[in-house]
């Protein structure tokens, strides 16, 4: 691994390289906060993916695509005036030793719930910070991201199960009301209704499953895109099979589908 003193060069050497790109690149001359922006989501979810695959390398050129972006921001910040790449380290140097009174301060935690539950509490004494709970969750993040968030943030204000195997009579109960739900929709010749009860229930049935997933410290964005990884692979493993016998994958039955199923599941 490198010394400090190679990191900070390295750091440097990306800052230099920045300013050239910004003096001589018509591309990156002509960029803004909010031309940059969509990029930067891009950057992240490629990010995520790599560390769902565990691929360290892959984590490595993500994680360069993610700071070339936050060097970016912080270049745009100092040709306005308004900040520079200083600041964002500087302010976030103070926020981590406010917010860890633990380690920088009088107060103790001994293990990872106690820092969130301490963590929930300092954010709402910081100047400028959460005035509510609930405030500070982005509302452009993920769904399944930000119910796991809501979930989270209440749980450190003390309103959660006391015990987690309590959970599942609330999921029983979703799942019984989004059945009801559905078995009360009219048919296609029904009158169509400007409310849906069933996305309703359904909704309230996959927000219960997160907080499953989070009282058994599951993250449910990371199991989904794992599965989701998991089924691709196998789908293609069947089309593939279906190209080899010289057909298409519409083309097979649905037994013949299942078969290939089970197949690609033991390969």
């Amino acid at each position: 691994m490198h010394t400090r003193e190679e990191q900070l060069q390295a750091f440097d050497r990306l800052l230099t390289i920045m300013d050239e790109l910004r003096e001589k690149c018509p591309w990156d001359r002509k960029q803004t906060f909010e031309s940059l922006r969509q990029n930067t989501i891009e950057e992240t979810y490629e990010l995520a993916s790599a560390i769902v695959k565990g691929d360290k390398n892959e984590i490595a050129k993500e994680l360069g695509d993610v700071l070339l972006h936050v060097v970016f921001y912080a270049k745009l910040g100092s040709e306005t005036g308004d900040f520079d790449i200083a600041d964002v380290c500087n302010r976030l140097c103070d926020k981590l030793i406010f917010r860890h009174p633990h380690v920088y301060g009088p107060e103790a935690a001994q293990n990872a719930e106690e820092v969130s539950r301490l963590w929930e509490q300092v954010k709402l004494k910081e100047k400028g910070g959460n005035k509510t709970v609930l405030e500070g969750i982005p509302d452009s993040l993920p769904t399944l991201v930000k119910a796991y968030r809501i979930q989270d943030k209440a749980a450190n204000a003390g309103f959660d199960w006391e015990k987690k195997e309590d959970v599942w009579d609330k999921v029983k109960e979703e799942i019984c009301e989004l059945e009801q739900a559905m078995r009360a929709m009219p048919d296609e010749k029904g009158a169509a209704s400007t409310a849906n009860p069933i996305e309703e229930e359904m909704g309230d049935v996959l927000f219960s499953l997160i907080n499953v997933a989070r009282l058994y410290k599951v993250r449910p964005d990371n199991a989904l895109e794992k599965t989701n990884l998991k089924f691709i692979q196998r789908f293609n493993y069947m089309e593939q099979k279906a190209q080899e016998a010289g057909r298409k994958i519409t083309d097979l039955t649905l037994d013949e589908m299942e078969a290939l199923w089970q197949e690609a599941k033991k390969a």
